[in-house]
Order: C-alpha cells, then structure tokens, then sequence
C-alpha cells in the first residue's frame, strides 16, 4: 500500500510550508536578482584583467567548501549567489582574460550572453517544427546569413540540397557526418551488389562495417579518431612533413588509398583542415579532392572549427573559401573566434539528403502532418541527440550588433596582434626560432638552445601569397640533429614551465614533428596589444635566464 497521502506528498508534507513560488522567486524578486546576476557579471568582465588568469586549487577544492548533503530546505537567492565568489571563481579559468592565449579562444560577448538569457528562458527542446516553429525557422535564416558572409558555396545554402544546422561542438559534428558517410558508402554498396531482402541487407551492412577506414593526417583534431570508435569502424593517419607545413597532401592521401584498398579495405571518410590545432596548418584541399574523384564514394569533411572564422574576409574567399565546393561538409565554431558564447558549432553539408537518410527515425509520438508534409525542416534528423536549444537566438544578436562589416573587423584586429608578437619574436633570432609561418593570429616558436647572432629577415618574398596577415618565409628553425633538437626541447620546455608557473598568462606547449613548441594565440575579444607585448618580454626574461644558468 502505498506510503503517500491524498495530497500527493511524502509524509502528509505541507506543500505551503516554504512558500516557495513556483518558478522558484516572485517576478519582483527575479527582478532585482536579475539586476545583481548582471551586474556581478559586468563587474567580472571589467575586473578580468586583474585576475589570476589560471586557478591555483586542488582537485577536490569543491568538496571541501561545500556540505556532503543537499541543503533540506530552500536557501535565500543571496546566499546562493555570493557562493560563486567564494566557491566557483577559485576553479575557474579565465578564458575570456586578455591574458589568455592558450588552445583557441571561446568567445563570449553580451550580445551572446543575452542570447543565451532568452534561449534559457524560452526553453524548449525543439527538435520538430512544430516543438516552435520560431527556433527551427531562424536557424535556417541565420545559418544562411553566415554561409553568405564566409563565401561559402552556394550548394550549402538552404534554398538548394544543402543547409546548415547547429551542432554543439566540432567533434560532435565530426561524428555526426561519419555516420552520415558510413551509411552513404553501405547504401551505395548494397545498391551496387543488388541486394535488397532486409536479412541480407543486415548482414552485409555488418560485413561492410567491418572493411571501413576513417582517415585524417596526424594533425587532424583527435575527434576524428574519437568519432570513428563511436562509428564502430577503423581509423588510419596520414603522416605529414614538415617541408610541407604539415600540411596533408593528395600525394600522400593516395598512397594510402591505394595501400588500404589493395588490402581489401574501404576507405569511406576524410578529415581535411583549415587551420589544425597544433599549427593552423591548412590541408591542400584541392589537391586532395582531385585524389578523391577517383574514390566517389569517400566522404571529405572539412574542419575549420577556429579558422575557418577567417573566411569572413574577402581576400579569403578565392584562395579557401572556394575549395569548398570539393567537400561533402564544412563546420566552423562561432563560439571560438566570432563572438558568440558556447556552444555554436555551424555544421554544413552540400545533401543534407546524406544526413536525413542516416539519422532518420520517426517513431508515432513524433508524426504530425507538418513533419510528413515535407514543407518544413526537422533539425533533429540533422544531428546525434534528438533535442536542441534555441542556438540561433545569439547568433541572431551577434550577427545584427557587428554586422558583417564588424565581424571582419574584430578578425582583422586580432591578425594584426598575430603580426605583432610574430614580428617581436623575429626580432629576437637570437633566442627564439618560429616553427611553422605563423598563420590565423598563431605563433608557434621554440627557445634555441644556444644563443644565435641575430638576423634580419627578407619578408619581401617573391610573389603574392594570397592569403593575407600570414609571413611569407620558409619555416625559420633550421634543421637540426638530434642532440641539438634535444636540447632545443629542454630549454623550450623550462621557458614554458617558468612560464606557466607564474600563472599570469595561460599559454599552451604542443610536440610538432619531434619539436617541443609553445603556441601563443589571443584572440578573444578582450585581446589587446600591450599584453602582447607583455608576454612576449616574459618569454625573454625566461629564455635569457635559462640561457644564462647553461652558460650560453
């Protein structure tokens, strides 16, 4: 027999007994908590500077602060809200500080924040047209809106075949199109052998499965590796070299082709990058997809997750942005460097028919005449999880507040920072060399082991590159043997760590090749220029301190 009274509640509880409102605070009292949860967070943001950038806590700090168990009754909205001072600020790492240059940067912006209010409080999983036709409509437009201002193609408009849809990540779009592309290649197969009772087509399928490669260079995101364990197929890598910028090639997508298919394996699925993380490198998309012509059925993904932000610019549509048309899919993060808060992952494909016929499943609760109409989009057959956010609101408010002209401006600044801390460390031969040609507001360097005479280089090279902001010399680290690389390693790696330590700035170090390199990149929106400046003169200070305790 069961345990609750008539009225519903454990124990005869009095429902009254807290008074507590039913949206949690009176509209007064949301009000003038709203009005202190703003201002708490325009006084974070002027504040940014001045604050460690990197937490000093220990794993387990939470705990220690906090109660074992759940508070029995409902606290006072101030209580709750000075524990973010106390409780959360100590934990967090200030991606917005413009002394942040690590990874790549997360954009957050008000515009963005009060995207973010809205969604928030319009919730609603959306994942039909009918859910909220308002959240599925502004999608397409505001999707459109972006693909016009990168010069996209126009085969991923949505007035054609293609269109866009907002994925919460680059590696959840990864995985979404590999699953895509692995349904492509079994349908086409089963096609080709004619089979078409539902038993064979199963056991075929698993067959097929099994034979399948996923391919991306050994600079290519890990979520590539990542999404092919989630697609239940193989993954293989491309080795890159250095001579090309560690860029891949066709050269080097063919041979490995030709090496899978010659074992009876059936590469179906390409990451290409605009832009890698280690380096921002850029994939010789044209190159690889003239490669592709002679395998139909591989699937290219291109992964411009932060620089494809770039294509905002003019001068990059005819050198990138028109490679396009070579790939199946395209996804660029606005959350990452175009001013909107995590997560906005723009996804885009040419047929987004690929998409629908993988991730397609229509079960009676989600029927409904407008669905089965086919005169309106279901995003949920777009991606992995069946609900969704209203994503497009902040991108809307973005978009509106800089304007297209805005946009290229904020991308225009911060390559003229990557200028900058490019040319500082130029003129600095003698304690540092650069990798890779600096590219997208990215220097990667490394400490040479011995002090160098310095040198003057000749940025008058021949010919127009046509891709601006980006140096035009050859890779400035000379080619060393391994001792010498070993001890270039060392000393790198003791600048990074005095560096780090001092938790001021937040940097990242990465191994590129067998090079241990710290990469440098500010580029949010808070970025200025005298903080350029300022970490480069620490990076000095510890490259001559290490230099000295060696004798060198």
């Amino acid at each position: 027999m069961s345990s609750f009274p008539a009225n519903g509640l454990p124990n005869g509880g009095d429902p009254q007994s807290q008074n507590i409102p039913p949206m949690g605070m009176t509209g007064e009292q949301f009000r003038d908590a709203a009005t202190s949860v703003v201002n708490d967070i325009e006084r974070y943001y002027t504040t940014l500077p001045s604050r460690p950038v990197v937490p000093s806590v220990s794993p387990g700090y939470i705990q220690k602060l906090l109660p074992t168990e759940p508070p029995a009754k409902g606290e006072a909205w101030q209580d709750i809200e000075n524990d973010i001072e106390r409780t959360i600020m100590p934990g967090i790492t200030h991606w917005q500080s413009p002394k942040f240059m690590a990874f790549f940067p997360a954009s957050s912006t008000y515009p963005g924040i009060l995207g973010e209010m809205w969604s928030a409080a319009l919730t609603a999983p959306a994942f039909n047209w009918i859910c909220s036709p308002a959240v599925t409509e502004l999608e397409t437009v505001v999707l459109d809106w972006l693909a016009q201002i990168l010069g996209l193609p126009e085969a991923f408009l949505s007035k054609g075949e293609g269109g866009g849809v907002i994925q919460g990540s680059a590696s959840e779009a990864i995985v979404t199109v590999m699953v895509a592309a692995r349904e492509r290649f079994i349908r086409r197969q089963l096609e080709r052998e004619g089979i078409t009772d539902a038993e064979e087509i199963e056991d075929r399928s698993c067959e097929l499965r099994g034979k399948l490669v996923a391919l991306g260079s050994d600079q290519a995101h890990s979520s590539t590796k990542k999404a092919a364990i989630i697609a239940g197929t193989r993954f293989r890598s491309l080795t890159t070299s250095r001579s090309d910028n560690y860029a891949l090639t066709g050269a080097q997508l063919r041979t490995k082709l030709e090496d899978l298919t010659s074992r009876g394996l059936h590469p179906y699925y390409l990451t290409v990058t605009l832009g890698t993380t280690n380096t921002c490198a850029i994939d010789d998309i044209a190159s690889l997809a003239s490669v592709a012509r002679d395998y139909p059925d591989l699937w290219i993904h291109c992964d411009g997750a932060y620089a494809g932000a770039a294509l905002v610019l003019p001068e990059y549509h005819q050198s990138l942005s028109n490679h396009l048309t070579h790939v199946d899919s395209f996804d660029v993060n606005m959350h990452k460097w175009l001013l909107t808060n995590f997560d906005a992952s723009c996804l885009y494909i040419q047929k987004r028919r690929d998409l629908t016929d993988a991730l397609s499943i229509t079960p009676a609760y989600l029927q409904n005449h407008f669905s089965d109409s086919g005169l309106v989009t279901d995003y949920r057959d777009w991606q992995i999880p069946l609900g969704r956010r209203f994503r497009a609101l902040k991108i809307w408010f973005v978009i509106r507040t800089w304007g297209v002209e805005g946009l290229r401006q904020h991308i225009r600044r911060h390559l003229h920072f990557g200028d900058i801390f490019a040319g500082l460390v130029r003129e600095r031969s003698d304690l540092f060399s650069i990798l890779v040609p600096p590219r997208f507001a990215l220097t990667v360097l490394t400490v040479n082991p011995r002090r160098k005479q310095r040198t003057v280089l000749d940025e008058q090279a021949e010919g127009g590159d046509p891709r601006p902001y980006e140096a035009q010399h050859v890779p400035v680290m000379a080619e060393t043997d391994d001792e010498e690389l070993r001890e270039a390693n060392e000393i790198t790696k003791e600048v990074y760590t005095a560096i780090d330590e001092r938790k001021e700035f937040f940097l990242t170090a990465s191994v590129i090749g067998e090079a241990y390199a710290i990469r440098v990149v500010s580029a949010n929106p808070l970025a200025e220029e005298k903080y350029i400046r300022e970490i480069f003169g620490q990076l000095v200070e510890a490259a001559e301190d290490a230099l000295n305790k060696r004798g060198r």
